[in-house]
């Protein structure tokens, strides 16, 4: 039994990346806005922040 899976764009991808990153929402809210699975976004978010180390802010003696 093969599943048909979606293919999203690399744009489409950054889009939602972008989308947990630039604002407060928790990955399980905007995947549930875009029609994803949560584990998805999660993924996409992980290799965004392994690929792009300096975007990250560093964190404070209290964080």
């Amino acid at each position: 039994m093969s599943k048909n899976r979606k293919k999203f764009s690399p744009e489409y991808r950054d889009e939602a990346v972008k989308m947990v990153l630039d604002g407060p929402r928790p990955i399980a809210e905007v995947a549930r806005e875009l029609g994803l699975n949560a584990g998805t976004l999660g993924n996409w978010v992980a290799s965004y922040r392994k690929k792009h180390p300096e975007d990250e802010e560093p964190l404070t003696i209290t964080e």
